[in-house]
């Protein structure tokens, strides 16, 4: 196939990010099947330029510019794919390339005007330079360590250069000959099977400089390394360009939740709302990646407890006159004996922070009980009364029953004599993932572990789900954080979460946000399988593409 049909058709698959690396192995894949350039185009054949290249080592060896090199073993038909082998000539890296180990420590270097190539993807600088010459960049350690081989990412560099000691420059013996940059391009295509498959040890696992010297290459007439170079720098162009539309993307998407999140002073409901309709009316402009829907979320939980995302109604009942008659209905189930009589807390100024209508009150004066079973871990049996903990909350507000512990009847009746969850009461994480929380959405026996608290919902006077929408809100995530004990695992107490101030809009405004919010958040869910299936349809028409490339 003509490198010209598949350039023009570069548009429809290079929108997405992932899609690049696919089409930069395919120019690899092409140039080493022979489909880059016709027969009549090439300039030389690969036994000439290997005969030239050991001419021009054993002319360097006597100049003394290089150690005579070692001999290294024949491939084997093995070690590279047949259908590359039935296309093109192979040859080890050590027989056509100068491997250098880096001379600079990373972290001992001092900065200056020249590069320090290092492992991370942006580099370093450095006040000497060790090489000067253009080079495939290889590190020698694993990018994760513990035991585990893998490289993230190898280099092209040109000009004065500093490496670090722990990765190796490729230098090709005849520049004219073998290109570093289609060496670059083709050991990244493959680093999995040419590279991370030669690293060896346990603990620390490397790569030497031995086993990059056997790895095969393939030989390259140099108009056709040429046209690779070329298709290589397109193809940078194209990330730079993505990378650029998306940072301003990225900019606009914080720029727009940003405005929504942290409100002027002086903005009022209704100007925030405004802000936020236009918000929602450019979300697939906004919205072009997974972490854009996530960060849309949490600003529609937000504007829901600021009370910006539904009109007021100065028809319903005031949330003040709403606490009284739920400071009442609390002192009726005080005296009935089924909750503790409460110290009742101070009024909480507004401050201009919520609607008119609303209220701000601590969380214990709106719930029913909050609170935690005993500390000691009950024994676990076989069979018995589900043990929840945040290791069973499954996505989409789940609870895994049927995968939790599992305690006996006596030790769940003694337990929850303290406080039992129910059907419509939430269930809140204290350690490790705090406000990860549940709703109970069964009506089952469990009981909740020591790690979580009990918000028992006061029925009729609190949307179960409106409480749910506060909890995993900024407005309450920000208060778990600076109430966290800064401990071995970061957690926060009961008499914490007690007081945690709450925004409480009137009964029937509470119903209106959890329906604004379900109609919003099924708007996410959509957004993000429309990513998804625009991801899936790029790739697929990637494929396409590339087959077309290869069967032509």
């Amino acid at each position: 196939m003509s490198a010209t049909v598949l350039l023009k058709r570069f548009d429809i698959v290079a929108d997405q990010p992932a899609n690049i690396p696919a089409v930069r192995r395919l120019v690899v894949d092409l140039a080493v099947r022979g489909k880059l350039l016709a027969v009549d185009e090439l300039d030389m054949d690969a036994q000439e330029m290997l005969r030239r290249i050991s001419s021009k080592v054993d002319d360097l060896v006597s100049a003394g510019a290089i150690k005579k090199q070692k001999l290294l073993p024949k491939i084997g038909d093995a070690e590279v794919p047949a259908a590359y082998l039935a296309h093109c000539t192979f040859a080890r890296l050590g027989d056509i390339a100068n491997l250098q180990k880096g001379l600079t420590g990373i972290q001992s270097s001092t900065p200056g005007a020249i590069p320090l190539v290092v492992t991370a993807a942006e580099r370093g600088t450095c006040d000497h330079f060790d090489f000067d010459g253009a080079a495939a960049i290889i590190p020698l350690v694993s990018s994760t360590g513990h035991g585990n081989a893998s490289i993230n990412r190898l280099h092209y560099q040109e000009g004065k250069f500093a490496l670090g000691t722990i990765l190796c420059a490729v230098f090709p013996f005849d520049e004219q000959l073998i290109s570093a940059r289609f060496l670059y391009e083709y050991l990244t295509a493959f680093k999995e099977e040419l590279l991370v498959s030669k690293m060896i040890g346990t603990a620390n696992v490397t790569l030497t400089l031995g086993k990059i010297a056997e790895v095969p290459v393939p030989i390259l007439a140099p108009a056709v390394q040429k046209r690779v170079d070329e298709l290589m720098s397109l193809c940078d162009q194209l990330e730079a360009a993505q990378q650029e539309r998306e940072h301003r993307r990225d900019r606009l998407a914080a720029a727009s939740l940003r405005r929504l999140n942290q409100p002027a002073a002086d903005t009022t409901p209704e100007i925030q709302r405004a802000h936020a309709h236009f918000h929602l009316q450019h979300l697939p402009q906004l919205t072009i990646r997974p972490e854009h829907i996530k960060a849309l979320r949490q600003t529609i939980l937000n504007l829901a407890v600021y009370g910006m995302l539904v009109e007021q109604d100065a028809n319903d009942e005031p949330a003040t006159e709403l606490l009284k008659r739920i400071k009442a209905e609390k002192a009726r189930l005080a005296k009935l004996g089924l909750i503790k009589v409460e110290k009742v807390a101070e009024p909480i100024e507004t401050g201009g922070i919520v609607p008119g209508g609303w209220a701000l009150c601590r969380w214990n004066s709106i719930a029913m009980k909050i609170g935690d079973i005993d500390h000691k871990m009950p024994d676990t049996v076989s069979d018995g009364v589900p043990y929840v903990s945040p290791r069973d909350f499954c996505p989409n507000n789940v609870i895994d029953f049927e995968g939790a512990k599992r305690i006996s009847r006596e030790d769940y009746l003694r337990l929850a004599a303290k406080i039992k969850p129910d059907f419509d009461d939430l269930i809140y994480p204290r350690y490790g993932t705090i406000g990860e929380n549940r709703i109970v959405t069964e009506r089952r026996e469990f009981l909740a572990s020591y790690s979580c608290a009990v918000v028992k919902t006061l029925t009729g006077f609190v949307d179960p789900k409106y409480q749910y929408i506060f909890s995993i809100s900024g407005y309450c995530k920000d208060q778990a954080k600076a109430a966290e004990n800064k401990t071995t695992q970061a957690n926060v107490g009961i008499s914490s979460i007690q007081q945690y101030i709450v925004p409480l809009p009137p009964l029937a405004e509470q119903h209106r946000i959890v329906a604004k919010v379900d109609e919003l958040m099924a708007l996410c869910d959509q957004l993000e399988a429309e990513l998804s299936i625009t991801q899936i349809n790029s790739r697929r028409l990637l494929e396409a593409v590339l087959e077309d490339a290869l069967s032509a």
